[in-house]
């Protein structure tokens, strides 16, 4: 097992894998002149997964490379004739290409989600294996999914170095002729019962059941079978009624109380064999919202966010270890908060994981292209669905965003076409998850949403509470001279959030870093912290906000923390501000 980041893909888990990061040979391919791994001239070695931009990876390299190339060795683990290998990449930014033992086995285009391969016919035996990867990323292209990746050579305003080629772990499982493919979990406090719809990936046989065991800690929920029908199996599975009053809230997932339910799904053949085990988990939780109120678990919940872009100083995109990714959940919760906006990041399920284990709520937001043309939305559209699936059982998710403040579409007010775009990826990813609002577009220019979200970074916390907090909500015209919305769509009934204000630098460099608003001491950035906080929190119309930023990003120095994550004023005092108390 990685000691780094541990296993890769937490809600569905097996024993039988094996990380491939580490030492892999590496060359950049400016001119693009090779085609295949046997032309290419190793000239240099990187530590996957860190991007060769980062230090971590040891190359550092933040030049504009369009190609690059990876190549290592490895064992393949010993299989059965009926069992198969499986070559799993968590994210490769940005179009890939895969050979093993010099045969080509995938393509793939997409920076941020997940992709494999079946390379059980092209191992030699079970002796010395080779994988090389051909990553292709233009650094000037606006037309795809980049977030906050700069086009140009050096960082600038809200934009950071890139992130090219290999930046989540490589991995190899093996995996039996019938093998669970894929999960999905969908509460319903309601009728308190959980969805369950699994995928079996499988050779051609008859009587494959599925056998799934649901507990929480030593108590057991739920020990059924079902048969595999066509290699899917879709049903309801009723939890027994604990009543009324603690017994049933306790069994309910929230930040507060962040209970687990802990899952095993066994494939069995038509003898009772036991084919394929995997470990999961899912946890009971609803969130809908009503009367301008967003509710968690039927009552009315404040999310209290920060917003997160999920870098770090020496390691980029990547999070340095799995140990990390739980320190930023624990700093998040320790400075009062019970949810991160995700910026412009699809995040590693790791991360996502200590979410649901710990207890914080998370937004889950797409990168951004930063041009309007066909090609940009099939690529968004398509990225984004592959995020959605591959996120859609966390229950630490309460919200899905697939535009921020119109990037990628900056004609919203004159373009029938960009408004359309909006509005159908909303209600693209309403079918796909009915369970969770979606943000159309955060911040600006709503045309279809679940909840109306604003941002403003007013520095004058009487000026803020003013704006808001008159009886007719937000005004129609955003602070940033943006309509708020759009084709006569009214945000009459939904939650009102302030989902970015703030900004506030302070920095012991402020000549190479800005901020949206500046301070020059700890205890000043405690006080305007103070005030932008007490008139958020007097603004009764706001059902929640989101304050920028967790920690200092490259040049922008408005982070409630420096880069290394050390607060910038003590945890407790910053937690009492952000609670309102």
């Amino acid at each position: 097992m990685d000691p780094l980041h541990g296993y890769p893909r937490p809600q569905l888990e097996r024993d039988a894998w094996t990380s491939l990061d580490g030492a892999w040979q590496f060359a950049f391919d400016d001119a693009a002149r090779w085609r295949d791994p046997g032309d290419v001239v190793w000239d240099r070695e990187i530590r996957v997964p860190f991007a060769p931009e980062t230090p971590a990876s040891g190359i550092a390299d933040t030049a504009f490379h369009p190609v690059c190339w990876y190549r290592r060795t490895f064992d393949a683990p010993p299989a059965a004739p009926a069992e198969r290998v499986v070559l799993h990449f968590g994210a490769v930014d940005h179009d890939a290409a895969v050979w093993v033992n010099g045969r080509a086995v995938a393509r793939h285009e997409g920076g941020y989600t997940p992709f494999s391969a079946d390379i059980t016919q092209h191992l030699r035996g079970d002796g010395v294996q080779t994988v090389a990867v051909r990553a292709a990323d233009d650094p000037h292209d606006l037309a795809k999914p980049r977030g906050k990746q700069d086009w140009q050579l050096a960082p600038h305003a809200i934009w950071y170095p890139r992130t090219s080629g290999i930046w989540q772990t490589v991995w190899i499982e093996r995996l039996p002729a019938a093998a669970v493919s894929s999960l999905r979990w969908t509460p319903d406090v309601a009728r308190w019962e959980i969805a369950f719809d699994a995928r079996v990936d499988d050779a051609p046989r008859d009587g494959l059941r599925l056998r799934v065991e649901l507990r929480v800690r030593d108590r057991l929920l739920a020990d059924d079978t079902y048969a595999v029908l066509e290699g899917e199996v879709s049903r309801r599975i009723a939890l027994p009624d604990p009543g009324i009053g603690d017994a049933r809230a306790a069994l309910l997932w929230s930040p507060s109380s962040p209970t687990l339910i802990d899952a095993r799904v066994t494939v069995l053949d038509a003898a009772g064999n036991a084919l394929d085990r995997v470990r999961s988990y899912t946890a009971i939780r609803s969130v809908t919202i009503d009367g301008g109120a967003f509710l968690l678990n039927g009552d009315p919940y404040r999310p209290r966010m920060v917003l997160d872009q999920g870098y770090w100083p020496e390691s980029g995109l990547t999070a340095p270890s799995d140990g990390a990714l739980r320190r930023d959940v624990e700093l998040a919760k320790a400075m009062g908060f019970n949810g991160v906006r995700k910026h412009q990041k699809i995040e590693d399920p790791r991360y996502l994981s200590w979410a649901d284990r710990l207890g914080l709520l998370v937004w889950e937001e797409m990168p951004s292209a930063y041009r309007f043309t066909p090609r940009a939305v099939a690529r968004l559209t398509r990225e984004w669905l592959a995020a959605v699936e591959r996120d859609y059982s966390h229950p630490c998710i309460v919200a899905w965003v697939p535009f921020n403040e119109s990037w990628g579409v900056p004609g919203m007010t004159s373009d029938a076409a960009q408004r359309d775009a909006v509005r159908a990826l909303y209600r693209l990813t309403k079918s796909l998850d009915p369970t969770r609002p979606v943000i159309d577009n955060d911040g600006w220019e709503h045309v279809a949403t679940d909840i109306i979200t604003v941002h403003d970074y007013e520095t004058d916390p009487d000026a803020l509470e003013r704006r808001y907090g008159t009886a007719g909500g937000p005004p129609d015209v955003g602070p940033h001279g943006h309509r708020l919305t759009l084709d006569g769509f009214r945000p009459d009934g939904r939650p009102v959030m302030l989902s970015e204000f703030g900004g506030i630098a302070w920095s012991n460099d402020p000549d190479r870093t800005w901020g949206y608003a500046r301070v020059h001491s700890s205890e000043d950035l405690a006080a305007r912290y103070e005030g932008l906080l007490r008139a958020v929190h007097a603004v009764p119309s706001f059902a929640g906000f989101c304050y920028t930023q967790f920690a200092d990003t490259y040049q922008e120095a408005n982070g409630l923390l420096f880069a290394d994550r050390t607060p910038k004023f003590p945890l407790a005092q910053m937690k009492a501000i952000t609670r309102g108390r």
